[in-house]
């Protein structure tokens, strides 16, 4: 026989009513090194060790950077170890003035300790890539053992690390005969319950320390394998130009269908908006076919993932293209270029140099810069568009091959719209639709209120993105059934604008007249911006699965503030943006850092979208290569899990449990979003 005390026990809503216990001895303080061992994902790859010991070449890089560094040297150790040395000036070992410990134990020992945060003129590193703070210490949270060998001021220092902490004070010697003079040698052991395999992927390591070599014309790069006792050097004198021929094997038959076209500019510290140094080196190559090579970096930072430096980039390109054919009357009748069409066989490596780089997270695959688009763009363009009008033959072929991309896009685009029916649906009165009929790249914006729409409407590009405002809070459909939906105007005028019916999870709907690719959902940075979210989240989830499935819903982050900070060493007059008040601090604090006092700070707090301009919309929100959109997807979380959760958070009888459930892990919920 059942045993009902067992029955109600594991009784998911009982469970959910059970008193927690939430008090001050809930609150868990993190210290040192800590965050980084209990949630390693967020600070570094754990496939492998390989981003850890990339964070010390970093710093070698860097120290090559600033023209202070000839040789990086990297050796695979036969008992698993990796050592990095270089020729610099050395980490800096003598006591900190405000820790009153050596240096460099605060190096490998702090989070957000390092020396690339100030960028005054006379700051140790004006350009690198290492700006988080987090590099080398999150490399002796993740190792067994550290050991540190620093040559500087005629002297030897040698300390070591084990689990992160000291376990060998720093100790100090006089340099011997023939003993180098300067420099930095680090060898870490990483720790194996960090990382699913031990193994640090060979190619990998080889195209880093090849790229780093290429970047820094005349440093020696070697690699050392102690286990097989190879050894592999690299140095490059022609740059960037010899690499991408050679990784396009050009040699092998591949023809570009014009020259190489390679360019480098820096700003001078007059150019308005960019601080002196800033700019870019790049070289691109135009294929008709074959594979495509595509490198970038920051900082010397690989950025894999690319970024606002390749987008600026591109931009650049497609306006010098463009003014080139409309120069010269290129273009054929109904035929329409679009940045798509420049880039499609573009092959190039692109090099930037950002003095204040913004990573998406700590590993740096993406730049997220804002003011690196217009850096890049400002800088290739006018070169670009002069030498197409130096060499207006090979213009011709260019344009040729870029027409050619669009109409094949157009042909492609001409077909899909065939398939469709021919029935036209009654759109929306307040839907300000966009003017492509390219479903991969319209994007729909459901926006909280008239007055945001408006800004919205006026930020936008019409070409792709369309408007539609919502007004008030859209109904809680999560206990709504399908046929009753139409009876509430909003979400009739959404299931209409976007082109499918309701659904449940099971059906099998009709998305052939999907007309967006992107449905971003569109609300203040605030508790009623993110209640709209929710509520808009639950009705696609309940009545559109397979939008969420198919990944075209969104939510866009719009900032929560606006900084406006003055002029200081290097950097000029900047508009930054924070997403909510941690970002903020964030900020604020490396700015203190930088000298600047909190009475030179103007900071705005948007009440909502519409107290934003459509320029400032445009910028941080809707831009496609400065906006912070968000896909949605169920991640980790089963369809059931999900459906349980969204019953126990929107169901009319769950308050109870919603109750419990938001004292117990409220906090975790606004970190996950």
């Amino acid at each position: 026989m059942e045993n009902p005390e067992r029955k109600q026990a594991t009784n998911p809503k009982v469970m959910a009513e059970k008193k927690s216990i939430y008090s001050e001895e809930s609150i868990t303080v993190l210290k040192g090194l800590e965050p980084v061992r209990q949630r390693p994902g967020m600070y570094t790859r754990t496939e492998n060790p390989l981003h850890i010991v990339t964070e010390v070449i970093d710093n070698a890089s860097d120290e090559a950077i600033g023209g202070y560094c000839k040789n990086i040297q990297v050796c695979l150790n036969a008992d698993g170890s990796v050592s990095v040395e270089d020729d610099g000036r050395g980490i800096p070992v003598g006591l900190h003035p405000e820790e009153k410990v050596p240096t460099v134990e605060i190096v490998f020992t702090r989070l957000h300790a390092g020396g690339k945060f100030a960028k005054g003129g006379e700051s140790a590193y004006a350009f690198s890539g290492g700006l988080h703070g987090v590099g080398v210490s999150v490399t002796n949270a993740l190792s067994k053992r550290i050991e540190v060998t620093v040559w500087r001021e005629k002297q030897v220092h040698h300390i070591a690390f084990t689990d992160g902490d000291v376990s060998e004070p720093l100790t100090s010697r006089p340099l011997s005969r023939g003993e180098k003079k300067s420099g930095t040698k680090v060898t870490v052991w990483p720790d194996a319950k960090y990382f699913d395999s031990m193994t640090i992927p060979l190619p990998e390591l080889k195209h880093l320390l090849r790229s780093k070599a290429i970047l820094l014309p005349g440093v020696h790069v070697e690699l050392h394998n102690a286990k097989t006792g190879e050894t592999e050097t690299w140095q490059y004198e022609d740059g960037l130009r010899g690499y991408l021929s050679q990784a396009l094997e050009l040699a092998s038959g591949d023809e570009t269908v014009i020259p190489l076209f390679a360019g480098e500019h820096y700003a001078d510290g007059e150019n308005e908006g960019f601080a002196g140094g800033e700019g870019a080196a790049w070289i691109v190559a135009w294929t008709a076919d074959g594979p495509l090579v595509r490198e970038s970096f920051v900082n010397l930072i690989p950025t894999t993932a690319g970024g606002t430096h390749e987008s600026g980039l591109r931009d650049g390109l497609f306006n010098a293209v463009r003014s080139f054919t409309d120069i010269h009357s290129l273009l054929p009748k109904g035929v329409r270029l679009l940045p798509e069409d420049v880039f499609a066989r573009v092959s190039f490596v692109l090099s930037a140099k950002v003095l204040d780089p913004q990573f998406q997270g700590q590993i740096k695959e993406r730049l997220n810069s804002r003011d690196a688009v217009r850096l890049v763009s400002h800088f290739v363009r006018p070169a670009f568009e002069l030498w197409l009008h130096q060499n207006v033959e090979y213009g011709r072929k260019l344009a040729e091959l870029v027409i050619r991309q669009a109409q094949s896009r157009m042909r492609q685009l001409q077909k899909v719209e065939k398939k469709k029916s021919s029935a036209v649906a009654v759109l929306p009165g307040k839907l300000t639709d966009c003017e492509s009929r390219d479903i991969s790249r319209n994007e729909l914006f459901l926006v909280e209120g008239d007055s945001a729409g408006g800004s919205a409407k006026m930020g936008r590009d019409k070409e792709f993105q369309a408007i539609l405002p919502l007004r008030g809070k859209v109904l809680n459909s999560w206990e709504t059934e399908k046929d009753r939906l139409f009876a509430n105007q909003e979400i009739h005028d959404i299931a209409v604008a976007v082109g499918v019916d309701p659904h449940g999870a099971n059906d099998s709907p009709d998305l052939s007249g999907l007309r967006y690719g992107k449905i971003c959902i569109l609300s203040d940075a605030d508790v009623d911006g993110s209640h709209i979210q929710v509520l808009l989240l639950t009705l696609f989830f309940r009545h559109f699965p397979r939008l969420i499935e198919n990944g075209n819903i969104y939510v866009a982050r719009p900032p929560l503030y606006r900084i406006d900070a003055p002029a200081r060493g290097r950097k000029p007059i900047q508009k930054l943006y924070a997403l909510d008040d941690m970002e903020l601090a964030g900020i604020l604090d490396k700015l203190k850092s930088e000298g600047v006092k909190d009475s030179a700070l103007g900071i705005s707090r948007f009440k909502g979208l519409g107290e934003m301009n459509a320029e400032q919309l445009w910028e941080t929100t809707l831009n496609p290569d400065t906006r912070r959109l968000l896909p949605i997807t169920f991640g980790a979380f089963t369809r059931d899990e999900s459906t349980e959760r969204f019953q126990m958070l929107m169901g009319k009888g769950e308050a109870a449990a919603r109750r419990n459930w938001m004292e117990e892990h409220g906090n975790e919920a606004e970190a996950d979003i």
